[in-house]
């Protein structure tokens, strides 16, 4: 059995497709990322502008072909923060459904915690014991707290990359006034998350996926090394060596960011926000191993799918 899942983020679209077998195991066979920036100019107002609306929906009809090429029998869509808020979001959930016959099922923060909880803990469920998993997408950014290998807390906060660069319009390269405005809306937004790391006080940061995956590959690249593979799904990121990143990020300039290695073109606008908002968070908990995880929301969206088909 092949099982497709599709992850409508708001920055990228998101194709997964999986061989299962009748163990309920699973091998991936295909995988692509489509950069569609569904916010781009307008997440804040809360609707997809004309352009990125678009493109997405040509990225679903290239994924639809994809789906149809590897003769796939059940497929699972979800979307996520930018669809989820936006006005017009059931006009292109609707029109990909008449185009391709694919039904969208829109999510909520919540869900798609759970979905990120359950992708990463099936991938490395060593490294999320007595952790905090953080997932930063365009639109949203999710915490999940895991202590004694359960989940004991999660919260989805509309604090992605792509919302906090539209809101903050940060300098060429930021400014100091400007890093220190976000780092204080950071903490005014989250109260929640930070009485939640005094009382569960985790030892572990697992970030999954995106950003996370891209600050590995710049740290293998200033070390010679190669970055994410096929053959492992957990990192372990040097913390010094993350904040000595992190303090090269602030100082640089878009120019200087697309020529960096191990920085894919599709991140260069918003990995500064990224590096801000992982650093924040450490600077606020008590935290000495850093992850990252190459499973998220769709990993965790097919294992759920494998138990119901199985």
């Amino acid at each position: 059995m092949k099982i497709a899942i599709i992850d409508l983020g708001t920055n990228t679209f998101n194709l997964l497709i999986a061989e299962v077998y009748d163990n309920g195991s699973f091998k991936k066979i295909h995988s692509d990322r489509i950069p569609v920036k569904l916010g781009e100019g307008s997440i804040n107002q809360g609707y997809i502008s004309e352009i990125p609306f678009k493109r997405g929906i040509e990225a679903i009809k290239i994924y639809h072909q994809k789906i149809i090429d590897f003769k796939v029998d059940h497929i699972k869509a979800l979307a996520t923060s930018a669809i989820r808020s936006a006005s017009n979001g059931f006009l292109f959930t609707s029109q990909i459904k008449k185009l391709t016959n694919i039904e969208i099922e829109v999510i909520d923060g919540n869900r798609e915690a759970e979905l990120i909880f359950t992708g990463a803990t099936y991938a490395a469920a060593d490294k999320t014991t007595n952790s905090l998993i953080m997932d930063i997408g365009g639109g949203s950014t999710e915490f999940m707290i895991v202590k004694d290998s359960v989940l004991v807390w999660k919260k989805s906060y509309p604090l992605g990359a792509a919302r906090l660069l539209q809101q903050f319009l940060p300098e060429d390269p930021i400014s100091i006034s400007t890093l220190q405005s976000i780092t204080r809306f950071l903490s005014l937004e989250l109260v929640e998350l930070i009485e939640q790391l005094k009382l569960h006080q985790p030892t572990k940061l697992v970030g999954t996926s995106g950003a996370f995956d891209s600050f590995v590959d710049m740290l293998a690249a200033i070390n010679n090394q190669s970055g994410i593979n096929e053959n492992a799904v957990s990192y372990e990121i040097n913390l010094e060596e993350f904040y000595s990143l992190h303090k090269k990020m602030l100082a640089s300039t878009h120019s200087e960011r697309s020529k960096m290695k191990g920085l894919i073109a599709m991140r260069v606008d918003m990995i500064v926000i990224s590096f801000i908002l992982a650093n924040h968070i450490l600077s606020l908990s008590e935290i000495n191993q850093f992850f990252c995880c190459t499973y998220s929301l769709k990993e965790g969206a097919l294992v759920e799918s494998i138990k119901r088909l199985i």
